[in-house]
């Protein structure tokens, strides 16, 4: 009896203090449908990157299209594979890299992921490209990076067209709104996602716990950054995939990824958004962007929607915005003809073609769009 408490706070101490996932960094397995390069990029990064040739080269589509995904640190899903082929069918040279410490790209020290980071990572990738500027089509966190390059001078000069979808804030004082989101989404009506946690295991549940409540920094000791990332899983995320599908859609919701090729780090994403956060106001030198771009919202988005009217105020060079009905957050989802609509309105906007949607909303429009669209 006397040795009880000793035994139990050994078995509490060894739950929480003792690792049951690798802690090295195990990588997804290659994709069996295309090929993994790996680049080396002139700020130090090493990032896997996928290409998808177009079906048939087109004269018409010159430049490269390169896709940053959302995260802000997470392997490329299979369902954004899938529309990304989908744009090379349709005649366009696709290119897709995962950020540093995402999917199979080797991870940075903690203290350099940062947002310009992210910015001068994707400067360094076009320049690898060879042909001069890019087409981007920057999606949630991907959109901040893409934001952030036409607000930068050295990395503006690398894009040809800019197409932000559903961006998330893109510097700190955007952070800090508290508005409105879309339509109501399936976050809290679609069934709980199944598969194994890591927040079943106390180490894990003990850790990232801690790192959302802001407890717990990334630099931490407890859990390093390879053990996260090898640790979280799907599930992990729980209602958040939800709430990226309109409430229509609760029951339907369409498997994003395999086990096997989701990955996504937990520490390295906080950093990065931490940075955000702390960074000034750009919205100076966004003014001062002469990119063509366009902006697409989605009727049902999680996202504030000031996140993205701040931006269509502040760009003057934002041509169109698409309000997209019908689809959440992740636009291009595979159901019904979501991903042929969202291929649509983004390939018009690349070949300089009217619009498939009206321009909606306009910059005279936004206060009324934020009344309305609630």
């Amino acid at each position: 009896m006397p040795f009880l408490p000793v035994i139990a706070a050994a078995a509490l101490t060894a739950s929480v203090c003792v690792p049951t996932a690798p802690t090295v960094r195990q990588y997804p397995p290659a994709l069996p449908f295309v090929a993994t390069e790996h680049w080396s990029l002139a700020t130090g990064s090493r990032v896997a990157v996928y290409h998808y040739p177009p079906a048939k080269p087109d004269p018409g589509h010159p430049v490269p299209l390169v896709y940053l995904n959302g995260g802000p640190v997470r392997g490329i899903s299979l369902l954004d594979h899938r529309f990304l082929q989908l744009l090379a069918q349709q005649g366009y040279d696709v290119y897709a890299y995962e950020q540093a410490g995402g999917g199979r790209s080797d991870l940075l020290p903690m203290d350099q992921y940062t947002i310009s980071r992210s910015v001068h990572d994707l400067a360094a990738f076009i320049d690898r490209l060879g042909g001069g500027k890019a087409d981007v089509l920057g999606f949630s966190s991907g959109a901040v990076v893409l934001t952030r390059a036409l607000a930068d001078p050295d990395a503006t000069t690398r894009l040809h067209r800019a197409i932000i979808a559903e961006p998330g804030p893109m510097d700190g004082p955007t952070t800090g709104i508290a508005g409105h989101r879309g339509r109501e989404s399936a976050r809290d009506l679609a069934p709980a996602m199944t598969g194994p946690r890591s927040t079943n295991v106390p180490r894990y549940a003990v850790a990232f716990g801690l790192l959302r409540l802001g407890l717990l920094t990334p630099h931490n000791a407890l859990v390093g950054q390879a053990e996260g990332d090898n640790a979280f899983t799907a599930a992990d995320l729980g209602r958040d995939t939800a709430s990226a599908y309109c409430a229509r859609d609760a029951h339907r919701i369409p498997v994003e990824d395999s086990a096997q090729n989701f990955s996504f780090s937990p520490t390295a994403s906080l950093r990065i958004q931490q940075t955000v956060k702390d960074s000034p106001s750009i919205a100076p030198q966004l003014r001062q962007s002469r990119t063509p771009a366009m902006l697409m919202i989605a009727e049902c988005s999680s996202q504030v929607r000031q996140w993205a009217t701040t931006i269509l105020a502040d760009d003057p060079a934002i041509q169109r915005t698409q309000y997209m009905p019908g689809v959440g957050h992740h636009m291009w989802n595979g159901l019904d003809d979501n991903n042929d609509r969202a291929a649509a309105v983004i390939t018009a906007f690349l070949q300089d073609k009217p619009a498939p949607l009206p321009n909606s909303p306009t910059r005279d429009e936004i206060p009324a769009f934020l009344h309305d669209h609630r």
